[in-house]
């Protein structure tokens, strides 16, 4: 298999047949033995049915349907998992991403990187809601990562199979891929790609997010510089600690020994403490307690999403794990297989 489509789809009944048909048209002209995977990520509309009826006319159509709604991170990584493609894609379901573009992120795929990832130079959506915080988000991520990139948030990407397969994605760790591949040595690279504005259904998407991607750039930093040493930020954050409470101490020290002050009677210092100690406390807590969910994971060999069916698919090509999936070749069911 030349090339793997991944498309993670939900409640997007209106774009699929447009979308399979562009795709079709682009696809059928590489010449290249391919393979469009949608995931249909617990969509409660006639997107299933009509991803039904696609399998079943065109064996290169293969569909993941979760149990529920789990988000666009676990769609892209059953999608990973399912596919055999040497190159894989990936793009949303809305027609915002034009499949024209996947040529020009072929190109460069063989000029040997291992991302190519899409730049919606001209984007197509509301300034204050969309664009301007991904604008912040796109510049604090280069900046902590260093990776530079102007549009972390576009799924329009390519990846090189032994990229995509390498890596266990889960929250809303899907956009910072590059990111995280790039400490292990990919090659990485952005080219300018065409931005359609949705004429069907309504965007997944607001500026509430804006305060999760926050938190994954600061779990992303931590794993690219910190994963082998957590030592080095937790230890130097004690040390800093630890050396400012005992100036604050040896003051209070002095004043009650040598000028006999009451120390007693300072809530504001101890609130300020209090406060400070709370809040790194927190954040420590939420790394530590992401690290434990992946060694959760990563011993019990399980993932962080649920299929209820499979359409066109025999096996995944990497990663074994089947949780009572239901097999289907054209829409006819043939086994029940049952995991851990």
């Amino acid at each position: 298999m030349d090339l793997s489509i991944v498309i993670p789809v939900y409640n997007e009944e209106e774009n699929i047949p447009k979308l399979y048909e562009e795709l079709k048209e682009v696809l059928e002209k590489l010449g290249k033995e391919y393979e469009i995977i949608f995931v249909d990520d617990g969509s409660t509309d006639r997107t299933y049915q009509i991803l039904q009826e696609l399998a079943r006319k065109d064996p290169h159509v293969k569909v993941i349907r979760f149990r529920r709604n789990y988000g666009q991170t676990a769609a892209m990584y059953a999608g990973f998992q399912y596919a055999q493609g040497d190159v894989i894609i990936t793009m949303d379901g809305d027609l915002q991403n034009d499949p024209k573009d996947i040529p020009k992120l072929l190109e460069k795929i063989e000029e040997g990187y291992d991302i190519v990832s899409g730049w919606r130079k001209n984007r197509k959506d509301n300034f204050i809601t969309r664009i301007l915080p991904s604008k912040i988000a796109n510049w604090l991520i280069s900046k902590v990562t260093g990776v530079h990139l102007h549009d972390y948030g576009c799924t329009l990407k390519a990846y090189r199979k032994e990229v995509a397969k390498n890596y266990r994605l889960y929250g809303d760790m899907h956009r910072f891929l590059p990111a995280v591949a790039k400490s292990f040595g990919a090659k990485i690279t952005e080219i300018v790609v065409n931005h359609r504005p949705r004429i069907y259904g309504k965007s997944k998407y607001g500026i509430g997010r804006t305060i999760r991607v926050m938190l994954d750039i600061l779990l992303v930093k931590f794993l690219n510089d910190y994963m082998n040493k957590p030592l080095y930020v937790f230890g130097g954050l004690g040390l800093f600690m630890a050396f400012l409470g005992f100036l604050i101490l040896a003051y209070l020290a002095v004043e009650k020994i040598f000028f006999g002050a009451s120390i007693g009677g300072r809530p504001l210092l101890i609130l300020g403490v209090l406060l400070f100690l709370s809040g790194l406390q927190l954040i420590s807590t939420g790394i530590i307690a992401e690290l434990i969910i992946r060694t959760y994971y990563e011993s019990k060999q399980d993932v962080p999403f649920r299929i209820a069916e499979v359409i066109n698919f025999n096996q995944p090509s990497q990663g074994e794990n089947s949780h009572n999936i239901k097999t289907t070749n054209n829409g006819t069911n043939l086994s029940e297989q049952k995991g851990h």
